[in-house]
């Protein structure tokens, strides 16, 4: 039976969620390393004893991501989100992008762009302010710009709401998408 990639990450999800009672490392970390990479592929009782022990599978998944962090580009091209809350009448105070590197905070007629430090894109774009921050533009689904200017050492860059609308009507009537994107100008 071929499985399709939600199936597998379906499955692994599944077995990654449990819950077994008396669970510990049942594999040293240079053993999953050489699985992930290829030069040492598990054998049948490791598979086994991999699929029996949730924390263990939940490790492999942390060392797969810190091996697609490292290989990750160095630059960063953009990063993009949405409005996902109807509106219920109350004033939208924040966005998050999907990758979570950045949150748009709304505060009376001011939009303050924070870079969260826990991101990969933190230490990047933070390194980046020596000897000159990078430029950054936030626009709106329709290509407006938002804002416009630089990383404090912070991590944050603020400026006044430019538009005559409030923050969640405006993106509702232009796409409810949301983008971060180094600017070239």
């Amino acid at each position: 039976m071929d499985m399709t990639g939600l199936d597998r990450r379906l499955q692994a999800q599944l077995l990654a969620g449990r819950r077994v009672e008396g669970d510990r490392l049942v594999l040293a970390d240079t053993v999953l390393l050489g699985a992930l990479d290829g030069s040492r592929p598990l054998t049948a009782g490791e598979r086994a004893a991999l699929q029996a022990s949730p924390l263990t599978t939940r490790r492999l998944q942390v060392l797969a991501g810190q091996r697609r962090a490292a290989a990750a580009p160095a630059t960063w091209s953009g990063s993009a989100g949405m409005l996902r809350a109807a509106d219920g009448g109350a004033a939208l105070d924040t966005l998050v992008t999907d990758d979570g590197a950045w949150r748009l905070h709304f505060v009376q007629d001011r939009v303050i762009l924070q870079l969260d430090p826990q991101s990969r894109l933190a230490a990047t774009l933070l390194r980046g302010l020596q000897p000159e921050p990078q430029p950054l533009r936030v626009l709106d689904g329709a290509g407006a710009t938002v804002l416009q200017g630089q990383l404090d050492s912070d991590g944050e860059c603020e400026g006044p709401w430019p538009f005559a609308e409030a923050p969640a009507r405006h993106f509702q009537r232009h796409g409810a998408r949301f983008s971060v994107e180094p600017d070239g100008k």
